[in-house]
């Protein structure tokens, strides 16, 4: 007996400090800047019941009236947010005086839906002063503007995001991924949020809506010595430079869509067009260039398949870098710091 309470106190102890490390891992990990998991769905249910449907019932208004361009808006709008600082409506900010903001960097350049975060923001904070973030708003709106061809959520958003007090046109520049990047760019992009080579195609599969413009995509109809790149289906190419003109590198004035054939329809055409080679961005085909990601690309040319597989990448996208509890600001203005 004696001999076996003597044994108990290191035992403890060593119990204790192995409680005490694993804390302080737990710490740590919160320190560096990912509160994804403090985030929780029905957030507002008590600060601000009315919160999510607010945003739906403004969302689905405008979208009603323009079906075709503002679910692609709403959608990018998110992606470009969440690259740049996390998800934290930094993209919303206007530039002053005194620093160019991240929405007059080139990337972001083409960017809209603005006007609709600022009436959902118009109207919530009219109903719950100072409560729900813009951020938060963000992310409801990307997800009920897709929604709304299916008439119902694609995704739940969970919630509880503060928004951010820094706007730099320069960390726009540096962290959103260029359409004319090579796979291993990309890869490394997408790492550095957290994000592995599974989401980037997945949430590549976001081109199924939207367009692009010429000049963003010219260099790919004649930098080449035949001409157009070779990865790029011919047919596509000549209906491409139909419709762009002689001058397409200067031409940011004529989109076409990026998912020829649904251009309309949030499903998995996108999928089977960059199987033909019609992809209309280097970074598109740029998913064929690797065996993982080409492997992927079958399997989600079925509907329901990247559906469920969009669903859980857009998801984790929503959590990287947010700001939470006592983080940030819930913004005022969507378009300028409360200070």
């Amino acid at each position: 007996m004696a001999r076996s309470r003597s044994l108990r106190p290191p035992a403890a102890a060593a119990l204790l400090v192995i409680h005490l490390v694993a804390l302080t891992v737990l710490l740590l990990a919160g320190a560096g800047g990912c509160h994804g998991a403090l985030l929780k769905a029905h957030f507002y249910r008590r600060s601000c019941p009315a919160a999510e449907a607010v945003v739906r019932d403004i969302v689905l208004a405008r979208v009603a009236a323009d079906p075709a361009a503002l679910p692609a808006k709403l959608l990018r709008l998110f992606f470009h947010d969440c690259f740049v600082r996390g998800c934290d409506a930094s993209v919303l900010i206007d530039s002053t005086s005194g620093s160019t903001a991240e929405k007059d960097a080139a990337p972001n350049g083409s960017l809209g839906g603005f006007d609709v975060i600022d009436t959902a923001k118009a109207v919530l904070e009219a109903v719950c002063p100072g409560t729900v973030s813009c951020a938060d708003i963000v992310a409801l709106a990307a997800r009920d503007a897709v929604s709304f061809q299916f008439g119902r959520d694609l995704w739940d958003v969970q919630l509880g995001r503060r928004d951010g007090v820094v706007s730099l046109a320069s960390e726009a520049l540096a962290n959103i991924p260029s359409p004319s990047a090579n796979f291993t760019t990309l890869e490394a992009n997408f790492a550095s949020k957290g994000l592995d080579v599974k989401d980037l195609v997945i949430l590549s599969g976001a081109h199924t809506i939207g367009v692009g413009h010429c000049n963003v995509f010219a260099a790919r109809l004649s930098n080449f010595a035949a001409g157009a790149d070779p990865t790029l289906n011919a047919a596509y190419a000549a209906q491409l430079r139909a419709q762009c003109g002689p001058s397409a590198s200067s031409n940011n004035a004529t989109a076409v869509p990026m998912d020829p054939g649904s251009a309309a329809r949030f499903d998995a055409h996108y999928y089977v067009n960059l199987k033909l080679g019609r992809g209309l961005f280097a970074s598109d085909a740029a998913l064929l260039t690797d065996r993982r990601a080409a492997g992927m690309i079958h399997r989600l040319t079925r509907q329901g398949y990247f559906l469920e597989e969009f669903k859980n990448a857009v998801r984790k996208m929503g959590r990287v870098g947010v700001l939470t509890g006592g983080q940030g600001e819930i913004r005022r203005n969507c378009r300028a710091l409360n200070n």
